[in-house]
């Protein structure tokens, strides 16, 4: 097992005075190879044996580590091919930064398909959460966010009549953010929350999973430096691709 572009073996070992399972030793180095870019996305893993040979380990636990990678969907068994390493997980801190921001920092090269781009009467849970009244006509867009052809998230944005010209082409290749930057707009803070459910069968077909996968769901009302409500988002995400990340202080 080799890193990405070299010959060079990955520096894998296990501490078998250590009380944590050696399988799970092995998993946590090959994630962390696969985060840190040694393993990349495409790249196949070595010959089973030939690794547990290398550490002394036993083949079902070599295979028990590799198997709970595929179960993270860091890596796919493909028949005739062997293991490959698939992606990354994404990792999203919670602060007010955009998927398509986050994806390219992370080096997965976002793609957006614009399934819809048009302009319907708010709902009440829409015109409370961008503050205009029910009935009144907002702007909807929805999008697939895909990264390596893969499809990752399904986005819903509403927002309410404005400055922010909303092209289906621009939005194919740009950040909703970036757009509303463009336009005079200085985000200045928002209320997220954030969740968990079963995909929909429409869910699971775009985002290519089985219906009732679960999936990961935020909400976000983001606000202007003036106060004003600029946008009102509902997402969700393929919970095997795609994690937030907290960071928790203790109170004085």
């Amino acid at each position: 097992m080799t890193a990405h572009g070299t010959d060079r073996p990955l520096p894998l070992s296990v501490d078998r005075t250590s009380p944590v399972p050696l399988y799970f030793q092995l998993a946590q180095q090959l994630e962390a190879a696969v985060e840190q870019g040694r393993l990349a996305p495409g790249a196949l893993l070595g010959n089973e044996i030939d690794l547990a040979s290398r550490l002394g380990l036993s083949r079902p636990t070599v295979r028990q580590a590799i198997q709970t990678l595929v179960d993270k969907g860091l890596m796919v068994r493909r028949r005739g091919v062997g293991t490959q390493v698939v992606h990354s997980q994404v990792r999203r801190p919670l602060e007010l930064s955009s998927l398509y921001d986050d994806l390219e920092a992370a080096g997965q090269r976002p793609a957006t398909a614009v399934l819809r781009n048009t302009t319907e009467p708010a709902t009440a849970e829409v015109a409370a959460a961008l503050g205009v009244a029910e009935g009144s006509g907002v702007h909807l867009v929805e999008r697939l966010r895909s990264a390596h052809g893969e499809p990752m998230a399904l986005l819903r944005n509403h927002l309410p009549p404005g400055p922010v010209p909303l092209r289906t082409e621009e939005l194919e290749a740009t950040g909703l953010y970036r757009l509303m930057r463009a336009s005079g707009i200085t985000l200045h803070s928002a209320r997220q929350s954030v969740g968990a459910r079963a995909a929909t069968v429409g869910e699971a077909r775009d985002l290519d999973e089985e219906p009732g996968a679960p999936l990961l769901t935020m909400e976000r009302v983001t606000y202007d430096d003036t106060g004003r409500v600029v946008e009102f988002g509902s997402h969700v995400y393929r919970a095997a691709r795609y994690a937030f990340e907290f960071q928790l202080l203790v109170r004085p």
